[in-house]
Parts: structure tokens; C-alpha cells; sequence
């Protein structure tokens, strides 16, 4: 009768979410019934392929060392609910906790944690942080969200167990990077507070690099391959592409003399040219860094992705992607050139099927959404150079938080970086703390304008919150500090 209970409350909770937003994109949801007083079980939700795979937590990678030079504090580790975890709380602990939300760990079997890039920075605050495998790989942003929740839920039952006794967290906060910026942006929006299992309300948020358009994300993948194929003469005529395997060779070799990979950067063809032009269109329009970016190793990385169909590899049962509002254009005119009006009038719609990933009565939606409805602060940052999780996506959240009437809870900063999540950890260090200071002391922190073409178009945008200080995590062999010193001498900011 419990369970009854809950599925009907469950279900009455999502039909009066959506009387109150208004629905959103792709929603659907059952009607909730009753006899008297005796609920109706809603019928049982579809499965659908990422439900039937198995993955289990590798333990052995669990254990972690402390971090030398930090505070000293307590580590822990274990599994809980499914999921790895991995906490650590400093001795002179400040009473707040925060999430971390690791990005996309692949396909394989194996569940493990990741670290946050400023855990040395939150032990000298004094923050306790936590971090989840997740009980699933794969985009899997729903148990992502659930998972990260559970495990802030169960922060005090497993310091008790691990022989600390805690008062619970006077504040709970999450950060993300990439797919977990994805988890952080959706685990403080309205929907999840209203649809998730595990419930938590989050003082704030630094989602980073991250996925903040949601499924539009593979949108943008679509519309690129969709876009290339149409330049190389082999338009698409149906989708997926079935054969893509067969024609990749014929299309990339149109564009690229030289394919870029980890080693070696891309070099266009004339035809190349065009389809930068195309996809800086498509992924933020002109802005510093995106020349740098396109040739290098996440340009692969994107097309890695074509040839895939709508489904996110079995995370949704049907087709989610679509490319029918997506405008192309191979210049910085925003007035359709009689070759720009030929070319989109042509090209391949793909036509998302509706509802694909609907609103749910067994929680949260299989994608979340980022909608944007905010109340706590969020301080975002992205790379301009990202070419794999552009810079559209915040403009996309931008827009979504200007139409909820949400932007006064967002503030969002462009760093000159050239790869996916390339940030230093003084860049991210100064984002968590600007979000810090507006929640506990109510300063809303400077941010960029990510919308008006001609200020993302500066020579100098992104300089602002560019910081290419080094720390003892950050060695000169590393990958962030070579790109940086590179940076530094082929497109450097005003001296300040």
C-alpha cells in the first residue's frame, strides 16, 4: 500500500510540475486516478538498454593518499547503494560539504571516483567534499544526479561509521565538470527538486565545461556531421547514417589535409575552410581561441560521435535528436547569402520523435534537463576553444535563464582555453569561491556576456577570467601547462 501510496503522490507531483511550467520540450505524463480514496498504481515505466547492463563498482581503485602539503584531514572510501564513493573531511572542517560530479568515464563495466581538480584549494577552506562513481556508466546523467544526491544524503551515516561523529552539513553545494557539469546544472534545477528519488537542495552550484544545453548537445553532433556531408557533395538522405563508415574517409578527406589527433594539429582544405566557417557558427560564433580549437584533437573527438542515431548508445528507447531549427552559415553575416538560403533550404532534417525523453513517473526524466529554473547561485565556466562541449551550450542556458526570468541567479565566465574542461585550477578555484561569497554573503560576482555577438567577438574576450597562475597540482610537464604556456605567447591578453 506504501509503494501504491508513493507512485500515485510520485505521479500527482509531476502532472502539477508540469501544470506549473508550462511542460517543457518533449513532456508527456498519465493522468493520476482514483477511486475514493484508493490510488491508482500508475502503469510501469518502459526499459530501455541501459537498464540491463551491469557494472560494478572496482574497489581496488577506491583508496586514496593524502595530498601533500594539504590540511590534514580524515579520508574515506567504500561503496554505498551501488555506487563508489570516496570523502575526505579535513579536521578543522567548516561544516559545509561539497559534491563533486565526475564527467563521462566511457562504456566499460568498471564504476570509479575521481577526485575534484581543487581538492587542495576546498581542505584549505576547510570544505569536506565528496564524490560518487555513480551506479552506472554511459551519459548517464540520471543516475548521476541520483547518485551524487544519495550519497550527500548519506554523508553523516557514513562519517558515524567511519568512527567521526558529524553534525549534518550547515551547507550543501555541487560542482561538475563536462558531463557532471551536466549533473550539477540539472541537480539544482526546480524539475529535479520536484521528480528526483533522492532529494537535495543544493545552497549552490559551479557547473564546469559543462553539458548546459542538455540534449542539445547532440543536436549540435547532428547538425555537424548533417552540415559536413552536405559540404563534401554526400548529403544525408535518411538517418542515422547507416553507412558512415564507408563515406567518413570521402568526407573528411574534403576538409582535411591533415586530420587533427592528440599529436598533431589539422590543416584544411579550401572546402575546409567553409566548414570551420560552419562550425564556429554552430558552436558560439566568432570568438577568441576557436581557430586553435578546431585544429586540434577534440575536432576528432566530435567526430567520433557521427553515425550514432538519436538514442544516446540505449540511455533513451527512441530518437531525441533534431536538427530542424539550426541555421547554417559559412560567414559572420547574420543576413542569408543566396548560398546560405540554397544550402539550409537542401540539407537533411533530423526529426527527433516526440517525447523521446519525456518527464517520468519513476523519477527523474532519463536525460535531465537543464531549464534553467534556478534559485541559488550558479557560477559557470567554459573553455572558448571546446570543441567537442562548445561554448554555445551557456549560451544556450543563457537564454533558457533569460526566459525563466532566472539570470539574476547566473553568472557565467569565458576562459581562454583551446581544449575540453582546460582550465587551471586557480580558474576554478576563483569560480567556486565567487559562488561562495554571493551565497554566504550576497555579493553576485562579475561574469561575461556570452550572448551579444560583437563582445564575444573581442580579440580580447575571455581575458577577464583567464588565469594562467600555476599551482604545486599543476607541474611544467602537465598538459594544462604547456597548453598555457603556448597560449601565453601566441594569443596573449593585455598585459594588466
Amino acid at each position: 500500500m506504501a509503494s501504491t501510496m508513493a507512485s500515485a503522490l510520485r505521479l500527482a507531483v509531476v502532472s502539477a510540475f508540469l501544470a506549473g511550467c508550462g511542460g517543457g520540450d518533449n513532456d508527456v505524463v498519465a493522468s493520476a486516478g482514483s477511486t475514493g480514496t484508493t490510488p491508482v498504481t500508475p502503469p510501469a515505466e518502459a526499459k530501455r538498454p541501459q537498464d540491463s547492463r551491469t557494472f560494478s563498482v572496482t574497489e581496488a581503485s577506491l583508496p586514496f593518499e593524502p595530498l601533500a602539503g594539504a590540511p590534514e584531514a580524515d579520508r574515506w572510501w567504500g561503496v554505498h547503494q551501488g555506487s563508489g564513493y570516496r570523502i575526505e573531511v579535513p579536521k578543522n572542517w567548516n561544516g559545509k560539504l561539497v559534491m563533486y560530479a565526475h564527467g563521462y568515464a566511457g562504456t566499460g563495466p568498471g564504476l570509479t571516483v575521481s577526485n575534484p581538480g581543487i581538492r587542495r584549494h576546498l581542505l584549505e577552506q576547510g570544505y569536506a567534499w565528496a564524490a560518487s562513481s555513480y551506479t552506472r556508466n554511459y551519459y548517464d546523467v540520471r543516475a548521476g544526479v541520483e547518485d551524487t544526491n544519495a550519497l550527500a544524503l548519506a554523508f553523516n551515516k557514513i562519517a558515524a561509521e567511519k568512527g567521526r561523529a558529524l553534525a549534518a552539513p550547515t551547507k550543501t553545494y555541487i560542482i561538475g565538470v563536462s558531463m557532471g557539469g551536466h549533473i550539477t546544472a540539472a541537480a539544482v534545477d526546480e524539475e529535479a527538486l520536484q521528480t528526483a528519488n533522492n532529494k537535495v537542495r543544493y545552497a549552490g552550484a559551479v557547473p564546469m565545461c559543462g553539458v548546459l544545453g542538455d540534449t542539445e548537445l547532440y543536436d549540435f553532433f547532428a547538425a555537424y556531421q548533417a552540415g559536413a556531408m552536405q559540404l563534401a557533395g554526400l548529403p544525408a538522405t535518411t538517418w542515422p547514417v547507416t553507412n558512415w563508415a564507408e563515406i567518413e574517409p570521402a568526407v573528411r578527406s574534403t576538409f582535411f589535409s591533415t586530420f587533427p589527433t592528440a599529436t598533431v594539429n589539422g590543416v584544411t582544405t579550401a572546402q575546409g575552410d567553409k566548414l570551420k566557417q560552419m562550425v564556429k557558427n554552430l558552436t558560439g560564433g566568432e570568438r577568441p581561441m576557436f581557430d586553435i580549437g578546431f585544429a586540434g584533437p577534440y575536432t576528432a573527438t566530435a567526430w567520433g560521435t557521427f553515425g550514432r542515431d538519436g538514442k544516446m548508445l540505449g540511455i533513451l528507447n527512441e530518437d531525441v535528436v533534431s536538427t530542424k531549427d539550426f541555421i547554417y552559415q559559412f560567414d559572420n553575416d547574420l543576413a542569408q547569402s543566396a548560398e546560405e538560403r540554397a544550402f539550409n533550404a537542401s540539407i537533411y532534417r533530423v526529426q527527433a520523435t516526440p517525447d523521446a525523453n519525456r518527464l517520468r513517473t519513476d523519477g527523474l526524466r532519463w536525460v535531465p534537463k537543464t531549464n534553467a529554473r534556478i534559485n541559488v547561485p550558479v557560477v559557470s565556466i567554459h573553455t572558448l576553444g571546446d570543441m567537442y562541449v562548445p561554448f554555445s551550450m551557456e549560451q544556450i542556458y543563457k537564454r533558457r535563464a533569460d526566459a525563466q526570468g532566472t539570470s539574476q541567479w547566473l553568472v557565467q565566465r569565458a576562459i581562454r582555453g583551446v581544449s575540453h574542461c582546460d582550465f587551471t585550477m586557480k580558474e576554478q578555484a576563483s569560480a567556486f569561491d565567487a559562488m561562495i561569497n554571493w551565497e554566504q554573503n550576497g555579493v553576485k560576482p562579475e561574469g561575461d556576456d556570452v550572448l551579444t555577438p560583437a563582445t564575444v567577438a573581442s580579440p580580447t574576450y575571455g581575458c577577464k577570467f583567464t588565469d594562467n597562475t600555476l599551482t604545486v597540482d599543476e607541474p611544467a610537464t602537465s598538459a594544462i601547462a604547456r597548453s598555457r604556456e603556448a597560449l601565453k605567447v601566441s594569443n596573449p591578453c593585455p598585459a594588466s
